[in-house]
């Protein structure tokens, strides 16, 4: 896939009918999550803010985001520890980006989106690594900021989750904070 710097360059009117659009599936999308109870679920069972339908999804990223920071063999209790430390960093968000956030989890969680918007039409526990690394080039280099947005939004949440476990430290040479 070219990146973005590689692609043809588009008008101001292509870009905009394509962000006119975008903007117009993706409030679709959101009003529908919003009409269905999507997004007005309870948390999952031991988390505070993340939902039963989030773990799917979050449980298929986590690892292909982690690649390369944790040990195969440790992946699977890395990510539930990162899934706990980005559940606490969800539950001390303001009531605005928690919702932004919410929209765009509840977005990934739906089937009615998920395939157009990530190319991943099955269930993201059917998912493969090299769909979800696809998925993640897909939006990065998106023509739509919307997408590149959720992208950067979705890689902070993980490695701010991950990064904030002492665990984690090792791997990056950080010996941890001061003693006081």
């Amino acid at each position: 896939m070219p990146s973005l710097s590689e692609s043809p360059v588009l008008s101001r009117r292509g870009v905009l009918k394509i962000g006119l659009c975008a903007a117009a599936f993706l409030g679709t999308a959101g009003l529908a999550a919003s009409l269905s109870g999507c997004s007005a679920g309870h948390p999952a069972s031991g988390f505070a803010v993340l939902q039963d339908n989030d773990l799917p999804f979050l449980r298929a990223l986590i690892p292909v985001m982690l690649e390369g920071a944790v040990a195969s063999g440790k992946m699977p209790v890395a990510t539930e520890q990162t899934l706990a430390s980005l559940d606490y960093s969800l539950n001390h968000l303001s009531p605005e980006m928690l919702k932004l956030t919410r929209q765009l989890f509840d977005v990934l969680g739906m089937s009615m989106t998920r395939g157009p918007l990530t190319g991943i039409w099955g269930g993201w526990e059917n998912a493969t690594d090299a769909q979800i690394r696809a998925f993640l080039e897909r939006w990065e280099n998106s023509y739509l900021s919307l997408l590149r947005m959720g992208h950067a939004s979705l890689l902070q949440l993980v490695t701010m989750a991950w990064y904030n476990r002492a665990e984690a430290w090792a791997h990056c040479g950080y010996p941890g904070p001061p003693k006081v």
